[in-house]
């Protein structure tokens, strides 16, 4: 059987392409690298395997030898030890390198000012419900950076691109060099990590290229929008360095409590306080809808304390459709605490023409006595 230990360290078929092959070693060595992986001797070892086995799958002659002979088809030609001064460089192996040591400090291996995108913002804005219902339009004021006007950005005096930092030539970092192999970089010293050098700075950003400000804008709210959703305003957060993009916005929405209304998604619900006649002769009671216009709640007779009514579509709406929510009221028999003359005599006729077992006329009442009955029977 075939030698297929170099292939299954990189995780490639046996008839992998050169690409292939060379995809799958970048994403082992970032993986495994030990600057990634400080103090784990495993994953050092496991570091020096694969390196072992790209040297041989990315060479033609050493690939087809260890196809067909395995590791002693290749322990002649420079294989099998890439630490032990028969590291082979051939087949874009160093450039390989140069692009795992470039995505570990968030570089290219090219000169030239770095670009840097802008940060994001956040911005929490509290809105009524009924703009939630509605939708609106809100004007914000919040701090951010941007780019200087005085020096476009740049940071010089005289508006102009400032002078690329000959020490790093412009990548805001330094290499170099230790145990014969291993690459490291650190921050430039000479331009602190910027890749120039500004000699005479800006008097309005003190060769920062940037300045806070506050600025003012308009945030559209879409109908149904509801608490913890968030709004995001591409380009709208601080200025990106040196023709870097500018950062989001991100607009946290918090829809306020109502005075009479309690959201749950799309519904509403909302307690309704009703006479005793009301609930137990029928009626109807009028509340302000949450569009505006009034809701006609119709309660039957015999409506008991904390019944739920239903009314489909008066809630609030699915953000940004047509569709509404329902609109749940809970009946609030008040019962009342002091009562006139008339009043009395119109409840004492009321009990005295109720069954002598059920002085409140209703099945619930009979029920409950029959129970205690049994209890002190």
């Amino acid at each position: 059987m075939a030698d297929t230990e170099y292939y299954d360290l990189l995780e490639v078929a046996p008839n992998a392409s050169a690409d292939e092959i060379k995809h799958a070693f970048r994403k082992q060595a970032m993986k495994y690298h030990p600057d990634r992986n400080p103090g784990d001797k495993e994953a050092e070892q496991k570091f020096k395997q694969i390196n072992e086995a790209y040297e041989v799958l990315s060479n033609e002659q050493k690939r087809a030898a260890y196809d067909h002979y395995g590791k002693a088809g290749v322990n002649g030609m420079g294989g099998g030890n890439p630490f032990g001064g028969g590291f082979d460089f051939s087949g874009g192996f160093a450039d390989i390198f140069s692009d795992i040591f470039s995505d570990f400090m968030g570089g290219g291996a090219g000169g030239g000012k770095q670009k840097n995108r802008g940060m994001d913002l956040r911005y929490t804005l509290n809105i009524s419900l009924e703009k939630a219902f509605h939708g609106s339009e809100e004007e914000i004021t919040f701090p951010t950076i941007k780019n200087c006007e005085t020096c476009h950005g740049h940071g010089t005096k005289d508006g102009k691109e400032p002078e690329t930092c000959p020490m790093c030539q412009g990548r805001g970092k330094v290499r170099r060099q230790q145990g014969g192999f291993f690459v490291f970089e650190t921050t430039c010293p000479q331009c602190h990590g910027t890749g120039h050098i500004v000699k005479d700075p800006c008097p309005d950003c003190h060769g920062s290229g940037q300045q806070k400000i506050n600025k003012t804008l308009k945030v559209k709210i879409k109908p149904g929008i509801d608490t913890n959703m968030r709004i995001r305003i591409a380009g709208e957060g601080t200025d990106g360095v040196f023709g870097g993009e500018s950062g989001d916005l991100y607009v946290d929405v918090v829809v306020e409590p109502h005075k009479l209304y309690e959201r749950r998604d799309t519904d509403l619900y909302a307690a309704i306080p009703v006479s005793v006649c009301c609930a137990t002769l029928g009626g109807t009671v009028e509340i302000p809808g949450i569009d505006g216009k009034k809701v006609t709640v119709e309660v039957p007779a015999g409506t008991q304390n904390d019944t739920l009514l239903k009314i489909k579509g008066a809630g609030m709406p699915l953000y940004d459709t047509e569709k509404r929510g329902d609109l749940y009221v809970a009946v609030k028999v008040m019962i009342p605490r002091h009562l006139n003359a008339k009043q009395k005599e119109a409840l004492e006729a009321f009990r005295d023409a109720s069954p002598e077992d059920d002085k409140c006329g209703e099945p619930e009442m009979k029920s409950f006595l029959d129970k205690i009955k049994d209890l002190f029977n």
